[in-house]
């Protein structure tokens, strides 16, 4: 009987002990009030040591040029007006005839080249350190973790060149990069991981766009949940890829996004999507300087962006 009973104890325990971890991504280890995320481990003493990574000046855009052709997530779109206001019948403004282009944009914010904020994905309505949709989220913008909160980034960046790592141009969808996958490309890279980084992934994946936009969007390689985990404990401040979800299709199991789950929710690591990283790889940039200061849209979700890697 007593044996039971310590059994019984040990059981209940057990079972509180694991419902109180499944809730602890719930709560950031920067504080209740942090809407930040890993952007807290880019301290000064951080981005002076990534600056020292410049050694030939040579930068590299990391954005690609958005078009109405682009292909991206569906429903979003993109379109572009240019308009002359209050120049219609006449020679220009003024005995100087000054002429101007402004420019209309009416586009979903989450194409081309994008960084997803804390507020993009979350878990049953839930949202990074518990933020419950409802409490934070309003169709006229985001009253908590908008994109504006995001603090440059400024710190070393990290490429991990799965193409050449499978030894092939192109690497095949479904092919989920894992903790094997991860650390085998750094060491024949010769690099490491550290807390601050990030990690970009180049696979080849975006040279698809124009060429075989059905294939590009049907799915791609990617991140898997272990190798999300495996990032997350190392403290990377993002992680990207040239592709337009950064983690694997099709999933790895009937899980829907739950690499997104694992990096913004659980963890507020910042995604970059449809990194264009051809050129880094061609030149073996497997570190740099990595430079990112989005559009502060107030409340906003999403940015579209173009980082800068700097070598």
């Amino acid at each position: 009987m007593r044996n039971t009973l310590v059994l019984c104890c040990v059981a209940a325990l057990s079972a509180i002990s694991g419902t109180a971890s499944a809730q602890d991504w719930t709560k950031s280890k920067w504080g209740p009030n942090d809407e930040i995320g890993a952007a807290n481990y880019m301290t000064p003493e951080l981005v002076v040591k990534a600056a020292s990574l410049v050694k030939t000046g040579k930068t590299y855009a990391l954005g690609i040029p958005v078009t109405p052709q682009t292909p991206a997530y569906p429903p979003r779109t993109y379109k572009i007006t240019v308009v002359q206001p209050g120049q219609a019948g006449s020679a220009g403004l003024g005995p100087n005839k000054a002429t101007y282009n402004d420019d209309i944009l009416d586009t979903w914010v989450g194409i081309g080249s994008q960084l997803d904020g804390l507020g993009h994905l979350g878990i049953e309505h839930v949202y990074y350190n518990g933020n419950k949709l409802a409490d934070f989220a309003d169709p006229n913008g985001l009253k908590k973790l908008g994109i504006e909160k995001v603090p440059p980034m400024v710190t070393r960046g990290v490429l991990l060149d799965m193409a050449a790592y499978f030894k092939t141009d192109v690497v095949k969808e479904g092919t989920a990069f894992n903790v094997k996958e991860i650390e085998e490309a750094a060491k024949q890279q010769n690099v490491e991981i550290r807390q601050g980084d990030v990690v970009i992934f180049h696979t080849g994946w975006l040279s698809l766009i124009g060429k075989d936009d059905k294939r590009y969007s049907a799915g791609e390689p990617g991140l898997g949940v272990e190798g999300a985990k495996y990032l997350t404990g190392k403290g990377v401040v993002a992680v990207g890829a040239d592709t337009w979800g950064l983690e694997v299709l099709p999933f790895e199991s009937k899980t829907v996004f739950e690499v997104h789950q694992i990096l913004l929710a659980m963890n507020g690591t910042y995604i970059l999507e449809n990194m264009d990283t051809a050129a880094l790889a061609r030149d073996k940039g497997y570190e740099f300087l990595f430079v990112l200061g989005q559009p502060r849209l107030t409340g906003g979700v999403q940015a579209m962006i173009n980082p800068v890697a700097i070598r």
